[in-house]
């Protein structure tokens, strides 16, 4: 359920709607697709090549008769190693050129060569698309197995109301995984997952917390919420990420702010994922900052957000995480059986390509009826494996 291992080639042709793309192709690459962009020479006065090849790590082609390659017929290479075309934005005129088999630029020789599926995203002003010419080129495409992906009606940039707006990045993503046979089976589901670090103050200026980046919680939050589930997000202190405007999101500080919001959301979860790195000990923090020679620090527990989880889960499942350096099996089946969680994913942070702020694990997936020993692999991979796995709960 993720795209490692997929090529996508990203058509981009001239309109405004050229920086939604830029989205789309974050988004790919982020769960493994590897993307090539290819653009006109009208889509780069609206998105520059730099920007593409910034998400993509591949180099954009724009023309046809580039000298600046390893010598291949580029645009019949990238064709056959395509899995998938997306044309975003699908002008009118890009429309009209692919229905009527003209080949004059990169973009349009590159996806007559493709014999992959195709998946296209007018976008124009209302009245060219509703012109009988354009309605006429897609009705062509859509007969020649093209897949066409329509936006919302509403304002456009021209400031026209109606159709022609583009689909957003999410339409075009969900359209792709559906190429690929991956179902949104947690449609109308709500997985609350935490994520990250939480920080126990010492005084004002000092904390306590580990190495969490929250990197495998976002990897789980994103895989959810392209399979179609509402997302609630409770994170602590995380690395940077783009996070869907779509998620109810919860930043909590110390272990017992995440326990609260754990509390509070509880009952509408139908999966509950519990990811994120809590702190395990607390202390009362000094008023003022402390200037003493030494540092004596009197700590205590701090609450346990999973057990709490495991005795007020109801009918919902509670997925832990359990990050350790010794004995890890064992500890984590204790875990499993102590947190009245349904499965534990089992991390040994100190084996090289795993652990934290990595974006590689290795992990154990330990349930009732034994255990399950997973590769080194993307996070992102091993979100969907998770997802699945807690599907068959």
């Amino acid at each position: 359920m993720s795209f490692s291992g997929k090529t996508i080639l990203v058509a981009v042709s001239g309109g405004i709607a050229a920086y939604k793309t830029c989205y789309l192709v974050s988004k790919l690459v982020k769960t493994g697709a590897s993307v090539h962009v290819t653009m006109t020479r009208n889509a780069t006065e609206f998105v520059s090549p730099l920007t593409f090849e910034t998400l993509s790590h591949n180099r954009v082609t724009v023309d046809t008769f580039d000298r600046d390659f390893t010598w291949e017929v580029e645009h019949v290479s990238l064709a056959k190693k395509a899995d998938l075309c997306i044309i975003a934005p699908a002008t009118a005129n890009v429309i009209a050129k692919i229905a009527c088999g003209i080949a004059d630029d990169f973009v349009t020789t590159t996806v007559l060569a493709c014999k992959c599926p195709i998946i296209f995203a007018p976008a124009m002003n209302t009245a060219m698309f509703e012109n009988e010419a354009t309605q006429k080129n897609i009705a062509t495409l859509v007969g020649r197995g093209f897949v066409p992906v329509y936006g919302e009606s509403g304002y456009l940039a021209c400031g026209d109301v109606g159709s022609g707006r583009m689909a957003e990045p999410d339409k075009l993503y969900a359209a792709a995984c559906a190429v690929f046979g991956m179902s949104e089976d947690l449609s109308g589901k709500t997985v609350l997952i935490t994520s990250g670090a939480t920080r126990e103050p010492i005084d004002p200026v000092r904390f306590i917390t580990n190495r969490s980046s929250g990197k495998m919680g976002y990897a789980l939050a994103t895989a959810a919420h392209r399979r179609g589930a509402k997302v609630i997000y409770i994170k602590g202190f995380t690395n940077k990420f783009d996070i869907p405007t779509t998620f109810d999101v919860i930043d909590v500080q110390t272990t017992e702010d995440m326990l609260e919001a754990v509390k509070s959301k509880i009952g509408e979860a139908d999966y509950i994922i519990m990811a994120a790195a809590p702190c395990d000990y607390k202390m009362t923090p000094a008023q003022q900052k402390i200037k003493s020679a030494k540092l004596d620090l009197e700590l205590v527990k701090a609450p346990d957000c999973a057990a709490w989880a495991g005795n007020h889960k109801g009918r919902s499942k509670l997925v832990i995480f359990a990050a350790e350096t010794e004995n890890g099996c064992d500890n984590a089946c204790k875990k499993l059986v102590a947190k009245n969680a349904d499965m534990a994913v089992l991390n040994d942070v100190t084996a090289a390509g795993a652990g934290f702020d990595v974006d590689t694990d290795i992990a154990t997936l330990i349930t009732s009826n034994g255990a399950e020993s997973l590769p080194l692999m993307r996070k992102s991979e091993l979100a969907d494996i998770v997802l699945d796995r807690m599907l068959s709960l």
